[in-house]
């Protein structure tokens, strides 16, 4: 059998399924915290947006009954347009930052979760290596050159460690 080719596809099937498992927790319970956040987000622009038109509303009819108050009007219209601007714009940049660090989060828990994954492979393909080797040796070497090759591939084994 050649060991390689089933350790090189070993390593390729369990990153596949593994990236598989991330992108399906990603949009199983992240993607819904950003929309549930975009939507309360989106909701609260609506009630300033409404607000702000019932505030014009409010203004047009003062203007209608009153000539005198007209500048009064203009001020407090002005005033809630320049506030449901602030409010929207607040609820925007509000928005976008948790989105961001929602993402940013995310980017570095799956970071960290392919270092953990990669030096578990590492760790096993290690082990079984070694299992093989250790098999294999004592049917066909003495103990000192069991032990010359032993010490050679768990130094090559730290050399990619390393690097």
């Amino acid at each position: 059998m050649n060991y390689e080719a089933i350790a090189t596809w070993s390593q390729v099937v369990s990153s596949v399924l593994f990236i598989g498992v991330l992108v399906w927790l990603f949009r199983r319970f992240l993607i819904p915290l950003v929309m549930a956040a975009q939507k309360a987000k989106n909701d609260e622009i609506a009630l300033a947006e409404r607000r702000r038109n019932e505030a014009q509303a409010a203004l047009e009819a003062l203007q209608a009954r009153t000539g005198d108050a007209q500048a009064d009007a203009k001020a407090i219209a002005e005033r809630a347009a320049a506030q449901a601007h602030r409010e929207r714009d607040a609820s925007i940049a509000q928005a976008q930052e948790a989105g961001e660090r929602l993402l940013h989060g995310a980017q570095g828990e799956l970071e960290r979760a392919r270092a953990a994954a990669r030096v578990s492979l590492r760790t096993e393909l290690a082990a079984g290596a070694l299992t093989l080797a250790r098999s294999e040796a004592a049917e066909r070497i003495d103990a000192t050159r069991n032990a010359q090759i032993v010490s050679a591939f768990l130094r090559f084994v730290d050399r990619r460690s390393t690097s």
